[in-house]
């Protein structure tokens, strides 16, 4: 099939791709095509011929995939794809495959089933066999919320059972939940008696967790939180930039720590929020995007060299004279959130607080069958992208190094955007060190380490936990 044909045969939306666990539901049966007095029964090998073809049209590596003839098309599907990624779990960590286009595309734009929290976990003995999951944030408008639950609660057990080093990551993902709630003062941990039974309802993410405006050190500080690029809170970008304008922000904190990526679109939009002095960078390049040799070449056939490049554009809400910005990261911050951070370092100084970032600089395109013969739902690699300086060096798995390194395991977690939450407080003291007197948001309640496992936050729903950016498909103009 000529690679035109196959263009048409996209369907893009976005969501986070798939790292190191792959989740999916059970295979959905392909039901036969009738026409009238014909039945044709569809084969794995329709389906893996056709994963085959797409994949060498517009996969990254397409040179790495072995021959359509060398390969096990009478296997399934689901297996025929990991078979044929590029150095699967090490070079192509990302590229995964759904059996249901349409859950697909719903986890794309934040559309999950979903208590509505993500917890960190830590040790509750020397011996590390009980943990605790502390709440690092919950959704709004989620079960969680409506329960009460707030970031720094603590659950003990779920279920009438005692979270364990060897359950702590399944122990979420029943529909109903029973957690029995804990406490944590002078570095113990212990149960208050108290449960909450939550049932989870799907529920669209809104990413934006919080934004705010301090006073501090005589500087107006934008602190803002946010969870996933979703083109369809632009608008809501497009407000909290605006709100922050208004009231003369001129240093801002970005927290990603939670940040698995989405569309790259959304992570260029809040690049030409903050960058400095937008007006004079209007079309002038942002970042370029790199496919493979064939799609390259029916891209530029297509539409011209310039559609390999995305150029800054007018945003009436960038703040416009920020000389520096502060993000907050973590080992799941990842593909658009690290995105932001390569389209930023040409143009202004960008501190990193936190751990190493993801390190995932390249995205990936929804392909699904136009033709509606099978359900699956393919989310492969398919392009990389590097900063106006042809920069694109942290795709690895160290990501971005911190330029300030903090883990985060002091406890009781402050609510984000409290002034004393140990990774903003940390942005805070870099701009200006001062003497802070807690506020009705700040607390004199002592803190301390805890013994955190060493692993990033998990989510009551693992597909959640899936990193990604990804891009619409160029199509042809004919």
């Amino acid at each position: 099939m000529q690679l035109k044909k196959l263009l048409i045969g996209f369907l893009f939306m976005g969501a986070m791709a798939c790292n190191k666990t792959v989740t999916t539901i059970p295979e959905t049966p392909v039901a036969p095509v009738v026409d009238n007095t014909t039945v044709t029964k569809i084969t794995n090998t329709d389906i893996n011929t056709w994963i085959h073809e797409n994949m060498t049209a517009y996969y990254l590596w397409p040179d790495k995939m072995p021959a359509l003839a060398k390969t096990n098309t009478s296997s399934n599907p689901m297996d025929y794809f990991y078979s044929i990624l590029y150095e699967y779990k090490t070079t192509d960590r990302f590229s995964w495959i759904d059996s249901s286009s349409a859950n697909l595309i719903n986890q794309l734009n934040g559309i999950n089933t979903v208590l509505g929290i993500r917890v960190s976990a830590f040790y509750t003995d020397d011996a590390k066999v009980n943990v605790a999951l502390v709440i690092a944030y919950v959704l709004k408008g989620s079960p969680a919320e409506k329960n009460g639950l707030k970031r720094g609660d603590i659950i003990l057990s779920v279920d009438d059972k005692t979270v364990t080093s060897s359950n702590y990551s399944s122990v979420l993902q029943n529909q109903t939940l029973k957690l029995g709630l804990g406490a944590y003062d002078n570095k113990v941990f212990s149960s208050t008696g108290k449960t909450i039974t939550v049932t989870k309802v799907e529920l669209q993410t809104n990413p934006i967790l919080q934004d705010t405006v301090i006073n501090w050190a005589g500087k107006k500080v934008g602190y803002f939180a946010y969870l996933q690029f979703l083109s369809s809170f632009d608008d809501s970008l497009r407000a909290v930039f605006g709100r922050f304008k208004q009231k003369g922000v001129n240093e801002l904190v970005i927290d990603l720590r939670y940040n698995g990526g989405g569309y790259v679109s959304s992570s260029d939009l809040l690049t030409n929020l903050m960058v400095k002095d937008l007006a004079s960078k209007v079309d002038k390049v942002m970042n370029k995007r790199q496919y493979n040799d064939a799609y390259t070449k029916e891209v530029i056939k297509q539409y011209g060299a310039s559609a390999l490049v995305t150029n800054f554009k007018m945003e009436s809400n960038n703040i416009g004279s920020l000389n520096r910005v502060f993000f907050l990261t973590s080992t799941g911050t990842a593909s658009a959130s690290e995105l932001i951070i390569n389209n930023l370092k040409p143009f202004m100084n960008v501190i990193l607080i936190g751990e190493h970032t993801y390190g995932k600089n390249v995205g990936s395109f929804t392909i699904t069958d136009n033709a509606k013969r099978w359900n699956y739902g393919l989310q492969p690699i398919t392009f990389k992208i590097l900063n106006a300086l042809d920069q694109s060096d942290y795709g690895s798995v160290n990501g971005f190094l911190p330029d300030y390194a903090l883990t985060d395991d002091v406890l009781p977690y402050k609510l984000l955007g409290d002034p004393n939450e140990t990774y903003l407080n940390k942005a805070l003291n870099i701009i200006g060190p001062v003497a802070y007197k807690a506020s009705a948001i700040g607390s004199a309640r002592p803190v301390s380490r805890a013994n955190k496992l060493q692993a990033a936050s998990i989510s009551d729903n693992p597909i959640q936990d899936k990193l990604d950016m990804f891009d619409k498909p160029l199509k042809p103009k004919n």
